[in-house]
Formats: structure tokens, C-alpha cells, sequence
């Protein structure tokens, strides 16, 4: 049995060597799973951790009733974990977080609204706590994609996030694809979404995985591969049938 049936909301989060975080992610969802206007649930990803994450990930589910936990054999990065994650959600609607707590689950509650009425919800990080030169990248990159993409998005980049699930089961996945989820939702006949500001922390524990070759080089060349997929795109609609 898929426990996650039994919820309306599941929450993927994607470990990779955060061990340094466990404690704080097991404070901040036993803070917020009794308090969300969904009954909701965690399922953490633990992406091929090699500090001893995996071993904090069970013993922090084995003592909290609505946490549970996937493990892959070896990194596959961040975009197979939220593929895994969506894979494995039975919830009506799945959402997305960081391990590292930059934005915080309370504020999943200004993005479900909005998932009523459309098939995503993504923050805007508001106040952001990096770096100038970690903001001027991703104010590039984002611009560069939008004029790629056409999909409008603010803050692709911005790690809160809430999706229908039957829509999150159909996006195209591939490595990089957590960058393009509003265009990516956008390639659906009639899918919308939209997007609210979220407040911004600074990380406080474990180190960054991204760098200027996963934050910049690499999300310009995925933009050519998504102007590729969006010309062949399928899309259908049923109509009548007795199956």
C-alpha cells in the first residue's frame, strides 16, 4: 500500500548530503503537518546521500507518523528526485521543497489556494538572502528563459512549489526540468498556473549544490531542448468512449 493515498497533499523533498538539516526539517514539518488546511504528508528523497542523511531520514520517520522516505541507490540529481517524488505521490496534489529550508512549509498554505484553479503554484522569492552574485545569475538566467520560453515566469528557480498531481504525472521530465515547470505545465492544452511572493532565508547549515555550471551554463543550453520539445509536444483531449 502507497501510504501517500491516504493524504491530499504530498510534500517531496530532495536530500542530498544534508545531514546537518535533518534536525531542523523534522522540527519544521512536526510544526506544520498538525496546522495545514490539507492533511498532508512528507516524503523525503534522500538523492544517493553520502554523509549519513539516509540514516537521520529513517530515524526521523520511524518516530513521525506522516513522514516517510525514498532512497536512491546513487546521485541522480535534483530533477529525478522530484520525478521520484511525483511518481511515487498517490495525493491529490504534490508539492516541492528544499532540504535547506530557504523558504519554509507554512508558506506551502499561500500556494494551495491557488492550486484549486490551476494545475501549478510557484513562489516568488521575496527579500532574497543570497549572494549578488548568486541573485545576478539567476535574474540572467530567468531572463533568458523567459525569452526562450515565453512562459512569463518570474522566479523558476524559487524552491516552493504546488502542482495537481495528474498534471505533475504528465510533464515531460528530464535532467533540468525542475527550472522549467511553468513552461513545462504551460505544454498542457488548458493548463495554467500561478505565482505568489514567498519569503526568503538564508541557509543556515550544510553547503549549496549548485554552482555557476548548474545554476547558469547548464539552464541556458536545457532552454534549446525545451524549444525542441515544445514543437513536438502531444497533446489530446478524450472524448466519447466506453472503455
Amino acid at each position: 500500500m502507497n501510504h501517500t493515498s491516504e493524504y491530499e497533499f504530498t510534500i517531496i523533498v530532495p536530500v542530498y548530503n544534508e545531514r546537518d538539516n535533518i534536525d531542523r526539517l523534522e522540527e519544521a514539518f512536526a510544526h506544520y503537518l498538525p496546522a495545514a488546511s490539507r492533511r498532508s504528508c512528507v516524503l523525503f528523497i534522500n538523492d544517493g546521500s553520502t554523509d549519513g542523511s539516509l540514516e537521520l531520514l529513517q530515524r526521523i520517520c520511524a518516530r513521525n507518523p506522516h513522514f516517510y522516505y525514498l532512497s536512491f541507490m546513487r546521485n541522480a540529481g535534483l530533477s529525478a528526485a522530484l520525478k521520484a517524488g511525483i511518481d511515487h505521490a498517490e495525493s491529490p496534489l504534490v508539492g516541492y521543497i528544499d532540504a535547506d529550508l530557504q523558504t519554509h512549509p507554512e508558506d506551502f498554505e499561500r500556494l494551495l489556494p491557488l492550486a484549486v484553479e490551476h494545475q501549478l503554484a510557484t513562489g516568488i522569492r521575496a527579500g532574497r538572502k543570497d549572494s549578488l552574485f548568486k541573485r545576478f545569475q539567476s535574474k540572467f538566467a530567468n531572463s533568458f528563459r523567459r525569452m526562450m520560453t515565453h512562459d512569463g515566469a518570474t522566479d523558476t528557480g524559487c524552491p516552493l512549489k504546488v502542482m495537481q498531481t495528474p498534471a505533475a504525472k504528465r510533464l515531460p521530465l528530464f535532467k533540468g526540468m525542475h527550472r522549467f515547470l511553468p513552461a513545462l505545465i504551460l505544454l498542457q492544452e488548458g493548463a495554467s498556473y500561478a505565482e505568489t511572493p514567498v519569503p526568503h532565508y538564508p541557509r543556515t547549515a550544510g553547503a549549496s549544490k549548485f554552482h555557476l555550471w548548474n545554476r547558469l551554463i547548464s539552464p541556458l543550453m536545457d532552454c534549446f531542448a525545451y524549444r525542441w520539445m515544445r514543437k513536438r509536444a502531444i497533446n489530446y483531449r478524450v472524448g466519447p468512449t466506453n472503455l
